[in-house]
């Protein structure tokens, strides 16, 4: 067996099933009175919408963090923040995000919004501490491969060729 590379190890996740698990994060949020949704974005925009519209939230903003460059984690830098007057101290807002990795992302929105509801799709261990839910965990060292990352193409066997 050879050794993989760490971005090797990948969990694929279809638009179908990526719908799913939007839905059932959504019903595990369901039953309490949401002020707003704040999309953390690029990643929390696809579930964000899924989530407003099974809880039908209709109040939804954005922050934009930038964490990620080529795949490396980086510093952090808030790009873009959510209104002042809707958040205040992040009561009765939710924040959702596809993914929490490290939890520095969701660290830094915490400490803005220390009374908003974090959720995520998927979860990762030295993350999960972060948000209060989410529907999938995975592990540390598997890359999450989004269904907008992706694009139809062949796949080598993993034995390889005949």
């Amino acid at each position: 067996m050879t050794d993989r590379l760490p971005h090797e190890r990948g969990f694929h996740v279809s638009w179908d099933q990526l719908h799913r698990d939007a839905r059932a994060l959504a019903w595990r949020l369901d039953g309490r009175d949401w002020r707003a949704i704040v999309a953390i974005t690029r990643g929390g925009l696809v579930p964000a919408m899924i989530v407003a519209r099974e809880l039908d939230i209709r109040t939804i903003d954005t922050i934009s963090v930038k964490s990620y460059n080529k795949q490396e984690q980086g510093g952090l830098e808030v790009l873009k923040s959510p209104d002042p007057a809707l958040m205040e101290d992040g009561d009765g807002i939710l924040v959702v995000d596809d993914l929490v990795d490290s939890g520095r992302t969701l660290e830094l929105v915490r400490n803005m919004y220390p009374k908003a509801h974090f959720a995520t799709v998927y979860a990762k261990p030295k993350g999960r501490p972060m948000v209060q839910d989410y529907v999938t965990e995975v592990s540390q060292d598997t890359w999450i491969f989004f269904p907008w990352d992706m694009a139809l193409q062949y796949v080598e066997p993993y034995r390889g060729s005949d």
